[in-house]
């Protein structure tokens, strides 16, 4: 073996060893920073529905800087990190923030129906009626679709809107906004309750699936 072949194989046992030892290190860093996220998410999420919005943006931010490209898929509603920001922007009233991140959510996921209402309404709010019309058509027809595939498809369908409560106001709002003259601060109240309820479901939902695992499992106790 000559000098030049050795250095390679010297270099190559190198890269191996680095590999070894780094990548599972590097895999074991970004599962810590995506459950740092995940737990600044869940902080937000309880202040956006029960609590301040702008302390709710605070926890949103950190979990963006920690990880842009996180998705809350703690359900089977998945929404972007950048979907949980634009939405705190836009219960702060801060509508050119909200805009530029729900568009960012967009552009990471165009299926984030969540993220297109509230840039729809976004758009509404600020002067943009046709445009902010269109957003909020599109969005309430992807919730449709989605409720849809979950009747369809989903085992946990049973658990989101028992009441079939969220699928009628999508389709009232459908409806208005499909209108020849839609009443806009209506359709966006509409929208505004939706997102909220939507956001609530997905807890009262994980809890009723538990309550249902749990119940089964004692029904099989012996004893």
């Amino acid at each position: 073996m000559n000098i030049a072949n050795f250095k390679l194989q010297i270099a190559k046992i190198k890269i191996s060893r680095f590999s070894f030892f780094v990548l599972p290190f590097a895999f074991f860093l970004s599962g810590c920073v995506s459950f740092q996220a995940g737990g600044e998410v869940e902080r937000g999420r309880a202040q956006l529905m029960f609590g301040d919005p702008k302390a709710a943006l605070t926890h949103f931010q950190r979990a963006a800087e920690l990880d842009p490209a996180y998705r809350y898929d703690f359900s089977i509603l998945d929404q972007s990190i950048w979907t949980y920001v634009g939405r705190a922007y836009y219960v702060s009233n801060q509508l050119p923030e909200a805009r530029q991140a729900l568009e960012r959510a967009l552009s990471r996921y165009g299926q984030d129906h969540l993220a297109r209402l509230y840039l729809g309404m976004v758009l509404a709010r600020d002067g943009d009626r046709p445009r902010g019309l269109k957003e909020i058509g599109g969005a309430l027809r992807g919730l449709g679709d989605w409720f849809d595939h979950l009747d369809r498809y989903h085992p946990d369908a049973r658990f989101w809107d028992p009441n079939r409560q969220m699928r009628a106001e999508i389709q009232k709002g459908l409806a208005m906004a499909s209108g020849k003259e839609p009443n806009l601060q209506e359709l966006i109240a509409r929208g505004e309750w939706l997102g909220k309820v939507m956001e609530e479901e997905i807890d009262l939902a994980e809890r009723q699936k538990r309550f249902e695992e749990t119940r089964d499992g004692d029904d099989g106790n012996p004893n």
